[in-house]
């Protein structure tokens, strides 16, 4: 559809030039001969550029600017002026218009003008779309849970979003860690600049140093070119440094000197480089037991840890379990293009009891082969694989998901009652509910106190 503009001005003549010159090339114009008339318009059009003289009767050009940016943010404005002042002109800009124009006008200028501006616009507004979809995909949307680990997990992901801090994320594969540390980024004052993950584990040890740090000219065989290294890229966003754990040791060294000093010198280099890179990182190891082997530097890993983030297995947060496949079954019936809503009863209990080392990538995983031979609108136990279905077979849920979900929790409680050899207040602690409320929980589940299990036996 073409531009709409609007051209206002009290001189006709001129009006009316430029409204035949740009409706011949295809625009759509309106016109208003004062202020006034321009701001109502204004008002019920909706213009993408909006061309008006600065002095107008009734109202004046920076006037019906100040009040259309408030009624029509997303017009582009230019100004049109007889007085050729660099004070004019800075007034204008500085009222938000992107463009000013000097009488008596140049109309070749006009249409070019126009052209930029109308580009600009589509490009600003293809970058706003995208980023608006990568926050959507990186952000919380994909971090889904209900339980009260991922409750936890989604309070601090907004206390540190904002800041600067250095944060380890840690949690066994398949736990989403790179999914928390995009949700970090995407809700930060860095979410307009890159977010670049770097796995330590699969990059060779002779390398490492380069890509992190990148190097000059002939600074080993090879180098035929200078190199910009991963910190550098990362220049006012995010380092994402998954499987920080397989980091060597002499690197340790060199990547806390950069974390500390927020400068680097490239291999074959002299001269340091600086940056403001934000550092995330990530392990499925137990960096601080490494510490104490000395295979992890310890002040590398207190200069990382600054806030941890310790992400749940799948089967510490099983009630996500329906959230999660009626996520994945969206996800990929779309993609398929297949109309299925969810998993039956049978299916729902299948997935609840399975034993997932896999985390919730393998539960995706089972999801998307699932929709594959799914020809119903609901999930079956047909169509799960088979090794799901029968480590599924003793655990023996009920047929209501509902209950199937409180034997869940009864188990869970029970287990936690046991571990800390029915201290209640321990076991509270771990399970993060109050005292009272484990007690109602036991009451409510019929889970036995100590005494009970001793007059049972």
């Amino acid at each position: 559809m073409p531009a709409k503009i609007l051209i206002a001005d009290d001189e006709k003549p001129i009006r009316d030039s430029l409204k035949m010159v740009l409706e011949e090339e295809g625009y759509l114009t309106d016109t208003a001969g004062d202020g006034e008339e321009a701001l109502q318009k204004i008002q019920s059009g909706n213009y993408e550029i909006i061309i008006t003289d600065i002095k107008m009767p009734k109202v004046d050009g920076i006037q019906v600017l100040d009040t259309a940016s408030k009624i029509s943010p997303e017009s582009f404005f230019i100004i049109m002026t007889a007085y050729a002042s660099v004070k004019t002109a800075i007034d204008a800009l500085r009222h938000g218009a992107y463009d000013y124009l000097i009488k008596p006008v140049e109309f070749d200028d006009v249409i070019i003008r126009i052209k930029h501006l109308l580009e600009h616009k589509k490009l600003a507004l293809e970058n706003k779309t995208l980023r608006q979809r990568i926050s959507s995909d990186a952000g919380f949307t994909n971090l889904i849970g209900k339980s009260m680990p991922m409750k936890k997990v989604f309070e601090i992901i907004t206390q540190v979003a904002p800041t600067n801090s250095n944060v380890l994320i840690s949690g066994k594969s398949g736990t989403g860690k790179e999914l928390v540390a995009k949700a970090i980024h995407y809700n930060s004052k860095r979410k307009d600049k890159i977010f670049l993950p770097i796995n330590c584990g699969a990059i060779s040890e002779n390398l490492i140093e380069s890509e992190l740090f990148g190097h000059k000219k002939g600074a080993f065989t090879g180098a035929a070119d200078d190199k910009q290294g991963l910190f550098k890229v990362a220049d006012g966003g995010t380092l994402f440094l998954d499987e920080i754990g397989e980091l060597p040791l002499n690197m340790q060294v060199k990547l806390l000197r950069a974390i500390e000093d927020r400068e680097f010198i490239p291999v074959g280099g002299i001269k340091p480089v600086s940056t403001d890179v934000r550092i995330i990182a990530a392990t499925n190891q137990n960096l601080f037991e490494r510490t104490k082997s000395g295979e992890f530097r310890e002040d590398l890993y207190y200069r990382l840890n600054v806030i941890e983030i310790k992400l749940p297995t799948l089967n510490e947060r099983k009630e996500d379990i329906p959230l999660l496949v009626n996520h994945f079954v969206e996800k990929y019936s779309n993609e398929m293009g297949k109309k299925i809503v969810g998993a039956d009863n049978e299916t729902m209990k299948v997935l609840m009891s399975h034993d997932w080392r896999g985390g919730v990538r393998e539960l995706e995983n089972v999801i998307e082969r699932a929709i594959i031979f799914c020809g119903n609108d609901m999930l079956t136990l047909n169509d799960l694989a088979d090794y799901i279905k029968g480590a599924a077979v003793a655990f023996g849920f009920p047929d209501s998901l509902k209950d199937a979900l409180k034997n869940f929790e009864r188990e869970h409680i029970l287990k936690t009652i046991k571990k800390f050899d029915y201290d209640k207040e321990e076991a509270a602690k771990a399970l993060e509910i109050g005292l009272s409320s484990l007690y109602r929980k036991m009451d409510e589940l019929d889970i036995p106190t100590k005494s009970q299990k001793e007059e049972g036996a």
